[in-house]
């Protein structure tokens, strides 16, 4: 069991970084012309897809699948968050009745008969 806390707690800070790969996508794309922050912004985007793809297959070998892709829910929030604080973007009631929708929806299914079967 501690085992099991300690590869979820590893796949939610995965998560975490993988989500900043919008973040740099997005100041990415503001840019008008590529050029020097356009090409670094953009590769910073690809290393952290590629740091996030190494590790996604390391964790599928210490957990189940099901178990690992239903903490997946967690970007939903992280990407919430860096909008506000990098964007301005806020959060209005609709999506925040949207992050709980599918939150919810993905715990339920982990702890369905289906999680349960992993």
């Amino acid at each position: 069991m501690q085992g099991r806390v300690k590869y979820l707690f590893a796949v939610n800070i995965m998560f975490f970084v993988y989500s900043f790969m919008s973040v740099l996508g997005k100041l990415a794309a503001r840019e008008n012309e590529i050029n020097l922050r356009f090409l670094i912004l953009y590769s910073g985007s690809l290393m952290v897809m590629g740091v996030y793809a190494l590790c996604w297959q390391q964790i599928i070998k210490k957990l189940p699948l099901m178990v690992a892709y239903a903490n997946k829910a967690v970007i939903i929030i992280w990407g919430s968050l860096w909008g506000c604080l990098f964007f301005g973007e806020t959060v209005t009631p609709g999506k925040l009745a949207g992050i709980v929708t599918v939150v919810i929806g993905v715990v339920l299914f982990a702890t369905s008969e289906c999680g349960d079967a992993v």
